[in-house]
């Protein structure tokens, strides 16, 4: 935190701090959460490569040079989908919210704060249980509609206890005494 109240996670979008409010986690999701779109992008990569080659075995015989392009482009592109999915996403939880920002150009801030968290549910598939990744849902008061997930986080349990800290000191605060000045 610095003197005017404003934490830079990243160049984007800073988060304003309000009073006595901290910075328990902050992050994006892990790399090895987007493993398996990773995965299955590489596969579709092999799927359109197999398709350009039978394109140019049907016109005049296979050409290798096209065949690889296709696979190279195609699974660039899902690399870069993957990276830029990891970078524009930035979950942060502090003392008083829950924050997700999401975007590079256009930006989607969704935030709740930490009095209306009811509920902290993890979701690990076997495949993300192996590579220490899953998703943490939280259930807010007064909103069935809303998706307040943060998806292929690096050790779920981590967050789950950094909410269990943030609801802890939020306690705290409530229960401290007024100042003799009423304030």
């Amino acid at each position: 935190m610095v003197g005017d109240r404003t934490v830079a996670y990243d160049a984007r979008v800073p988060l304003e701090l309000h009073p006595n409010e901290r910075v328990i986690f902050d992050g994006h999701p892990s790399w090895r959460g987007t493993l398996g779109f990773y995965i299955r992008g590489l596969l579709g990569a092999i799927g359109g490569a197999a398709i350009a080659a039978l394109v140019t075995v049907i016109g005049n015989g296979i050409s290798w040079a096209i065949v690889i392009a296709v696979f190279v482009v195609l699974f660039a592109l899902v690399v870069l989908a993957g990276f830029l999915f990891r970078f524009s996403t930035t979950y942060t939880i502090t003392n008083q919210r829950l924050t997700i920002q999401r975007g590079i150009l256009s930006k989607h801030m969704q935030q709740t704060r930490v009095e209306r968290v009811q509920n902290v549910n993890t979701d690990q598939t076997l495949l993300e249980r192996l590579l220490r990744v899953g998703q943490v849902d939280f259930d807010t008061a007064g909103a069935d509609d809303s998706d307040f997930t943060f998806r292929g986080v690096a050790n779920p349990d981590q967050v789950v206890r950094a909410v269990d800290r943030a609801h802890g000191e939020r306690e705290e605060q409530s229960e401290q005494p007024l100042s003799p000045g009423g304030v």
